[in-house]
């Protein structure tokens, strides 16, 4: 398998955190060189280990965040 390459551009907010210190986390990431997006995953700290997660554009973002607004 070929090596991942990330750059945390912003970390953005911590949504929980387990008993072992592995956080869910919301972060601007750039993933192999490519243009940054919104990413939710799962952290050890330090943030040497990484979970599955899920990686959003902007749009994506913007319209999750709209649906967000109408549960509340």
């Amino acid at each position: 398998m070929a090596d991942i390459k990330y750059d945390i551009v912003e970390e953005i907010g911590v949504l929980s955190e387990n008993a072992k210190g592995w956080r869910k986390e919301i972060n601007l990431i750039s993933w192999n060189g490519a243009a940054p997006k919104y990413d939710i995953r799962d952290w050890s700290p330090e943030h040497e280990k990484m979970g599955k997660g899920t990686t959003l554009s902007k749009e994506e973002i913007t319209k999750l965040k709209e649906i967000l607004e109408i549960l509340n």
